[in-house]
């Protein structure tokens, strides 16, 4: 590997940014494909570019090979993505059901909580607690492309200040807990504190796939079902 690529693995993965190393197995030429750009030894066609950001999304690493090239031509794809985070603001029921569930689903989970007597380690062990006020909890987590964030205290003086702050970042996912009446009365909130028609929309709400949840344990699967099926179903809709 050239040190100029070492150096960029290194500082994309320090800055958590998602990014994937392309070798071509027949020169043993490599590049660093991001979302944005590519950097190293050789370019890519388009539909092949294409495909090797949609294995990072998808956090996929493998051969890949083009069927119309005669040749041969095979590529490895080595995604290097940051963990996946899930913030869940507001330590309910839900969110106790939610957290471990996620857990074993590959996330690094952070409930955020300021009223310390629902955001204790008795009920959420070995979860991490964030006890600052949600919004200033977002910005010191600092929510990117492989994080999704749900808020399920549906207290408006806890969630509301922290959809502003998700909605101002670039997370994948935004879901928020409620009703449709207290979604409707919740976007006309948001919109009054100057979020836009399009950031709004980004709210999936009520929260969760339309399953029939009733328990906290079900509508906590609902949840992570809608998450699941917006970072993997690419032709779904969630």
């Amino acid at each position: 590997m050239k040190r100029d690529i070492f150096d960029r693995l290194v500082a994309a993965k320090a800055a958590a940014t998602p990014v994937a190393l392309v070798t071509d197995l027949t020169s043993g030429l490599q590049s660093l494909v991001f979302e944005d750009a590519v950097h190293g030894g050789f370019g890519l066609e388009a539909e092949m570019l294409d495909e090797v950001r949609r294995r990072i999304r998808q956090d996929r690493s493998g051969l890949l090979t083009d069927p119309q090239d005669e040749d041969g031509f095979r590529l490895f794809v080595h995604v290097h993505n940051p963990a996946m985070r899930l913030l869940i603001v507001g330590a309910v029921h839900i969110a106790q059901a939610l957290a471990p569930l996620a857990v074993l689903s590959g996330y690094d989970v952070t409930v955020i909580d300021p009223r310390g007597a629902f955001a204790t380690p008795a009920r959420f062990p070995n979860i991490t607690l964030n006890h600052d006020w949600p919004d200033e909890a977002l910005t010191a987590l600092s929510p990117d492309v492989r994080t999704a964030i749900v808020t399920l205290s549906h207290d408006p003086k806890l969630d509301d200040p922290a959809l502003i702050a998700a909605l101002r970042s670039p997370a994948f996912y935004v879901g928020a807990l409620g009703s449709k009446r207290t979604h409707a009365l919740r976007l006309d909130r948001l919109r009054d504190e100057g979020l836009s028609e399009a950031q709004v929309k980004r709210i999936r709400g009520p929260v969760g796939l339309s399953i029939g949840a009733v328990t906290p344990a079900e509508i906590a699967l609902s949840i992570l079902g809608q998450i699941t099926c917006v970072r993997r179903g690419e032709n779904h809709p969630c």
